[in-house]
């Protein structure tokens, strides 16, 4: 393969011949079924939640949940430093043979992981240990891709060929939502029903029957996990038939290798400053624009307006397959007008409209409780009575009566405003006419306590209720349910595809290009580690903590959509910061000139 590359790296504006095309796309074959075992996790969080943290309350079961799939996120940045001193001085092949092996047997061991019920405290303490290791090999991962093709393709076509990279990790969600539909109708059209343990007993419904759970909540959703399994052969069978980088092997012969890639790449200001304009001027906003467009909208579909996992899966894998082609046409487009205006213009585009679209999206898909949030609900507390909503570890107990009229509204998905009263001495809730007083869990015990809860709880879902607020699913007949894949064609399932497409086509604009941007930013010496530190940092810290930071936002503030603004000002931020900084015309830029030691 190597005798069809030509040796002279300036001159290749040649079309890439089938052998070359062939490693490419190898490369991203490889790379999808990476982000397909990175994300099943975040498709299932709330499954697996339910599984791993059944010792804490709802609320913060699903921040916890949203936080064990961040860990996978917090540790990438280790990871790019790690692997990417590896692949800058051992070589892009062998780094991307550890990755995948690392990240496929983490996978396949969150499918056989015990549960909570099962062996305590251990199994979350494991699962985010897994998911640390998965962010390790995601955060090797990434960078050597886009850097293998980017210095395998003809010099006018690199956005063009480093978009596919760019699919792969849109293509690895679309393809574990594929599977997670696939299993989860097929387990539960074929087995039973599984009553619901605690404690080794069954929890009885007020009737004395056992709570029940589909088969796919209790142990469907370890099929797709240990089926990955199969896709790490795969990858490691195709890995294997992969040659190194051309551009590497010539710098590896000519003895111009960094012996200290890190310490070059960020331990001076010339190189550091690079790192850190690509951080906060490209990938920190086109990260929150990626995580929101897909992640935090199906999160938000399930977990804030209601709707059942089933249909929003199927509503955003109908997004994915109409949207994904946007990063090829942004790819190939940046190789002509540049890659620089089209990030920005995507993060600006983005930060104007997030809160008009998740708006619409509410009252798109869930009418009815788009319909309540039209009544005004307040609470009027003592300024004291209230605390930080944010409780991830499940160690605080919230019991002042403003904190839990607070958490019983956000279980709702209630809009409301706080009116501080210095003169209120239990907390109470205003729905249109009607107030309901909250109570003082930490003054209560006993039957006193189950008493007050009790009360509180039916009076004031009696006032949700004559709001309009749907608090029973089997009531809602506005909201949207689609019965298979293939049940989209009614205006109101049209319109919800519509929207997550839009959002998909931002998530094109700012990161089809950004691939082919981040290596021409960096010399081939250090280009592994200083593209991937960067990278990792915005989509690891800024990106993957979006999800979990936007829901403890809205939770605290009592605005399903106030967590949108922890996207839109890093995003305002980055194009401020890239139209001053970050430098354009880098799509004709040489990326092999400048290697020599320095």
């Amino acid at each position: 393969m190597a005798a069809e590359m030509t040796t002279n790296a300036r001159e290749r504006s040649r079309p890439m011949t089938a052998e070359e095309r062939k490693v490419i796309m190898a490369s991203s074959a490889g790379t999808i079924f990476e982000w397909y075992d990175f994300y099943l996790y975040g498709a299932l969080a709330a499954i697996i939640g339910a599984q791993f943290f059944t010792a804490f309350p709802e609320n913060t079961r699903n921040v916890f949940a949203l936080l064990a799939f961040a860990a996978g996120f917090i540790v990438r940045p280790f990871g790019a430093l790690v692997f990417g001193m590896l692949g800058d001085m051992v070589g892009r092949k062998y780094t991307f043979l550890m990755t995948i092996v690392i990240m496929g047997l983490s996978t396949f061991l969150v499918g056989v992981l015990p549960n909570y019920e099962s062996i305590g405290t251990a199994a979350p303490i494991i699962l985010i240990l897994l998911r640390m290791l998965q962010g390790l090999a995601l955060g090797g991962e990434y960078g050597g891709a886009a850097i293998y093709v980017a210095e395998h393709a003809p010099a006018n076509q690199r956005g063009y060929f480093t978009a596919f990279i760019q699919t792969t990790a849109t293509l690895g969600l679309l393809l574990s939502l594929i599977v997670i539909l696939s299993v989860q109708g097929y387990v539960n059209g074929n087995y039973p029903d599984v009553p619901l343990m605690k404690d080794g007993v069954a929890v009885l419904m007020a009737d004395g029957q056992p709570t029940m759970v589909k088969a796919f909540n209790a142990w469907g959703w370890r099929v797709p996990f240990i089926g990955s399994i199969f896709l790490l052969a795969i990858s490691l069978y195709i890995r294997l038939q992969m040659n190194e980088s051309p551009a590497f092997k010539k710098m590896k012969e000519e003895g111009r290798a960094s012996k200290a890639p890190l310490s070059e790449a960020f331990g001076n200001w010339r190189n550091g400053k690079i790192a850190l304009i690509a951080l906060l001027g490209l990938v920190a906003g086109q990260a929150v624009v990626w995580y929101t467009g897909q992640f935090y909208a199906l999160f938000f579909m399930q977990n804030v307006i209601k709707i059942d996992s089933f249909t929003a899966n199927v509503m955003v894998a109908w997004s994915l397959i109409l949207g994904t082609g946007g990063f090829l046409v942004f790819g190939a487009l940046s190789d002509r007008i540049g890659r620089k205006p089209i990030i920005l213009t995507g993060c600006l585009l983005a930060a104007l409209t997030f809160l008009p679209v998740f708006n619409l999206l509410t009252k798109t898909a869930n009418p009815a409780l788009y319909s309540a949030h039209q009544t005004p609900v307040t609470v009027t507390a003592a300024p004291l009575d209230c605390s930080f909503q944010f409780n991830p570890t499940g160690t605080v107990k919230f019991t002042s009566s403003c904190d839990i009229a607070k958490a019983q509204l956000a279980r709702t998905s209630v809009n409301y405003e706080t009116i501080e009263s210095a003169a209120a001495t239990v907390a109470s809730v205003k729905i249109g006419d009607v107030t309901v007083e909250s109570y003082d869990a930490s003054k209560l015990t006993g039957d006193d306590l189950k008493k007050a809860k009790a009360a509180f709880d039916g009076s004031l879902n009696t006032a949700l209720k004559s709001a309009g607020y749907p608090l029973v699913p089997a009531d809602n007949l506005t909201v949207a349910k689609a019965k298979n894949f293939v049940d989209i064609f009614t205006a109101q399932k049209l319109t919800i595809v519509f929207i997550l497409t839009y959002l998909v086509l931002l998530v094109t604009m700012v990161y089809g290009p950004i691939a082919a941007m981040l290596v021409e930013m960096f010399p081939t010496r250090i280009r592994y580690s200083g593209l991937s530190l960067p990278y990792h940092i915005g989509n690891g810290w800024f990106g993957g903590l979006m999800p979990a930071t936007a829901f403890a936002i809205s939770a605290q503030t009592g605005n399903i959509y106030s967590g949108l603004w922890y996207a839109i000002v890093i995003a305002v931020m980055t194009v401020v910061i890239g139209t001053l900084f970050v430098p354009g015309g880098t799509h004709k830029k040489d990326i092999f000139a400048g290697d020599s030691a320095r």
